[in-house]
């Protein structure tokens, strides 16, 4: 069954940009983009993006597509109907800023997050009583993810009683772009964050931690502010459990024009021009790293990149963690950094779906185990990723191809300084990509996985010969082997380094 999706907005500012805002019959899910950066110099090509709403409406993804019911308006529109009557597999927009506007006759009340959190529970609960599902997907951009989280964490275990209620009426959350962390500046140490919290600038306060403590804790947890190191981007462990939670960060701040890249720029580099990369997502939640911005021409919502995650991980049936194990450092007494840069691509699809590399800002930081304790006491996860079994291209065999891009590099640090005697820039130690071929089945899947450097020609005319990898799990359902590294990546990373793979069914 198909659960209805729930769409929650991001921060407007002031009351011209609320005004502006309400102005949209979808709050911008309904909004693509035509631009694309790739190759080595990104420079920006065509590609038409249609947007999430529209695609949601166009890809069966078994069973049937989504369709948004407005009819005037959405939530006059449930509430005139039967309970039961109106079909799951729908799009609703939580328009919570419509009450601060100054554009319908009416005099504007302020807008404060604990509302609009509240009033979207209240939509949660007449969406699953007028289309019978007994939860709902919430999908949210920048601040609306923080909505979303304070129903979750707040509104919900108010309600019931239980800090884990919010699981019993909503199944899946999914965020681009949301401060999970707040929002920090890269200048002003401090003084810009102080200001804004004092004063409540365009109401943006709601990014400090005072207020984020406000709204995200229920009542009887809230005594005497926030502890001494409280995290704010990190859920209860009591709580909504975070296998259902993916956070989309963005790692494009040069797209970002808010305030002619002002924004950016106080941000800093490590951001998608607004968000720092390190605040936005969810400690131990899934997440995946693209090269977008916050919003505009090459926002996060508008992208081809965005809308393949949330696809998948809303509908996927098959869930794919990568790990990095059995890792021996060359010399353990070395002053050398080791970085990791990974890239995943799903065949089938114009874009990669995951990407972390040191020109973004955010490649993956190996931290090797202390020498003489277990190599495998410490693996590197490297990515999770949803996989739809039902989406093999034609005529292909039905099997699913996804290829993961690794490419170690280093350079020396001495007393926090860079040492440039013996380096060779852009240049990698290791640079290999597996191919992983997964084809799907009861009462496990059957896989193969062979590095590049290993088939001869083009990937796009190599299918896997012989019989599939064994399975390392006797678990139903799972299905885990591991695959060593390259023998030119082993005197770098020790001869047991290897990639373990797992995929594990999703109901």
């Amino acid at each position: 069954m198909r659960l209805p999706i729930i769409y929650v907005r991001g921060f407007a500012g002031d009351t011209r940009g609320i005004d502006r805002a309400v102005d949209d019959p979808f709050y911008g899910f309904n909004e693509g983009s035509v631009h694309v950066r790739v190759g080595g110099d990104a420079q920006p090509q065509f590609h038409q993006f249609e947007s999430p709403l529209l695609r949601l409406m166009l890809d069966d993804d078994g069973g049937g597509t989504y369709r948004p019911l407005v009819q005037g308006g959405q939530r006059a529109f449930l509430e005139a109907q039967d309970d039961g009557s109106v079909p799951p597999r729908t799009i609703w927009v939580h328009r919570f800023y419509d009450r601060a506007a100054s554009t319908f006759g009416q005099r504007p009340e302020a807008f404060t997050l604990e509302r609009a959190a509240e009033d979207l529970y209240a939509l949660v609960q007449l969406v699953r009583a007028k289309t019978g599902a007994p939860r709902v997907h919430l999908v949210a951009h920048s601040m609306g993810g923080l909505i979303c989280r304070s129903m979750i964490q707040r509104v919900v275990p108010e309600a019931t009683g239980r800090p884990d209620g919010a699981a019993d009426v909503v199944d899946r959350l999914f965020t681009y772009g949301t401060p999970h962390g707040g929002i920090e500046f890269a200048v002003g140490f401090g003084l810009a964050e102080e200001l804004r919290d004092f004063f409540d600038l365009g109401g943006a306060a709601v990014f400090g931690p005072d207020r984020m403590w406000d709204y995200l804790t229920p009542a009887d947890r809230r005594d005497g502010g926030p502890p001494e190191g409280w995290d704010p981007a990190a859920m209860p462990a009591d709580g909504f459990p975070l296998d259902r939670v993916f956070c989309l960060v963005g790692t494009d701040p040069a797209d970002y024009g808010a305030a002619g890249g002002l924004a950016s720029r106080a941000v800093g580099a490590r951001s998608d021009g607004l968000v720092q990369i390190d605040h936005a997502y969810v400690p131990g939640a899934h997440r995946a790293f693209v090269h977008r911005s916050h919003s505009g021409r090459y926002g996060l919502v508008n992208s081809e990149e965005g809308y393949q995650n949330l696809r998948r991980f809303l509908f996927g049936d098959l869930q794919v963690t990568v790990e990095l194990r059995g890792l021996t450092r060359p010399d353990p007494g070395d002053d050398v950094v080791w970085q990791l840069e990974t890239q995943l691509a799903i065949r089938g699809l114009p874009v990669v779906v995951h990407e972390q590399t040191t020109a973004h800002q955010c490649p993956v930081q190996l931290e090797w185990p202390d020498p003489g304790t277990d190599d495998d006491s410490n693996p590197v996860p490297l990515l999770t990723t949803f996989l739809l079994s039902d989406q093999a291209p034609a005529p292909r065999p039905a099997r699913l191809r996804h290829a993961l891009r690794l490419r170690l590099i280093s350079l020396r640090e001495e007393h926090g300084c860079c040492r440039f005697g013996d380096h060779l820039e852009q240049t990698a130690d290791v640079e290999d990509t597996l191919v992983v071929d997964i084809e799907p089945g009861l009462p496990c899947p059957r896989a193969w996985a062979t590095w590049n450097s290993q088939i001869p020609g083009a990937i796009r005319d190599w299918e896997p010969a012989g019989p599939p990898i064994g399975d390392a799990d006797g678990t139903t359902g799972v299905w885990c082997t591991e695959v060593p590294l390259p023998a030119t990546a082993r005197p770098v990373l020790g001869p047991r380094a290897r990639v373990r793979l797992t995929v594990t069914a999703r109901g």
